[in-house]
């Protein structure tokens, strides 16, 4: 091993700094309230028209990721019911695959044990 270690010398240099710019950001408390009730009441409607608690559940996540996009838009409120729709059929759709994918596995399952 070696027992004589080499010196550096150490230079400091002057600290950098960056302005970062904060965007300013309307203050939208009323609105995130009025989103609330928006979202609870076409939650409803939604979940009123159906049956399935598996989709049920799917719908209560979709309303949850689109007022989530909605909030992050200029407006919120304008935006959230196209955003609900969009989500909500691409919940129906993932239902739908999954009893078809269901359907096929248990026809599977029938022909492999016969």
């Amino acid at each position: 091993m070696k027992k004589r270690y080499n010196q550096l010398p150490t230079r400091f240099r002057r600290e950098t700094r960056f302005d970062v710019p904060i965007p300013a950001v309307p203050f939208r408390g009323s609105q995130e309230a009025d989103l609330e009730l928006l979202k609870n009441r076409l939650l409803a409607d939604l979940l009123w028209q159906t049956d399935g608690s598996e989709l049920s559940a799917n719908l209560r996540r979709a309303a949850t990721e689109a007022a989530g996009l909605a909030w992050f838009t200029p407006y919120p409120l304008l935006f959230f019911p196209a955003l609900l729709e969009e989500k909500a059929q691409a919940a129906r759709d993932q239902v739908s695959r999954q009893a078809e994918i269901r359907h096929n596995s248990q026809d599977l399952l029938e022909k492999a044990s016969t």
